[in-house]
């Protein structure tokens, strides 16, 4: 895949996503299904590797333009993470104006909501591919737990997650 198709295919998924994650549908489907550049497994050590570190939750982004094209695919996935937030800013200043209209902001649930529902279709496939036996079933049963009834950062919960597993494969190799 050349860098300007992976850039503008990047800069898609940045552009109609809300959240870092947001975009994981828009990418699976590109990347994924249509393309065959990278597997749900690359896809999954993408969002990791990218959540793992500090940063937005978009960063993730960045490791599949690695995974693809390499050095100048991270840099051009990097430019496509980027180029949103120039565009946004003026219309965050129109938005900012208008935002208190009821079909502004009702626009803007539905936005989200629809959002939702693609992050959680695309969420399926990739859980497919991580559970693998009990043991990851628990440790997703348990996150989701965490996660919906604490205010414990996510950070933790995947460093705990992190060992479980380590501990795991040390004991049984």
């Amino acid at each position: 895949m050349n860098l300007i198709t992976l850039y503008l295919l990047l800069l898609k998924a940045a552009l109609l996503s809300f959240t870092g994650l947001g975009s994981l549908p828009i990418i699976r489907s590109d990347f994924v299904v249509e393309r065959q550049a990278i597997t749900d497994h690359q896809l999954n050590t993408a969002v990791v590797a990218g959540r793992a570190g500090p940063g937005p939750f978009g960063l993730y982004m960045v490791c599949i333009g690695y995974q693809v094209a390499g050095v100048p695919g991270a840099i051009s996935a990097f430019l496509a993470l980027i180029t949103p937030a120039f565009l946004a800013l003026p219309l965050m200043r129109w938005l900012g104006r208008r935002s208190n209209h009821p079909r502004i902001r009702d626009a803007i649930r539905g936005l989200l909501i629809g959002s939702a529902g693609l992050l959680l279709a695309a969420s399926v496939p990739l859980a497919k591919d991580a559970i693998t036996g009990p043991l990851s079933i628990a440790v997703m049963v348990v996150s989701f737990l965490v996660l919906a009834f604490t205010r414990l950062d996510s950070a933790w919960l995947i460093l705990t997650a992190a060992v479980v597993g380590l501990a795991a494969s040390l004991v049984h190799p």
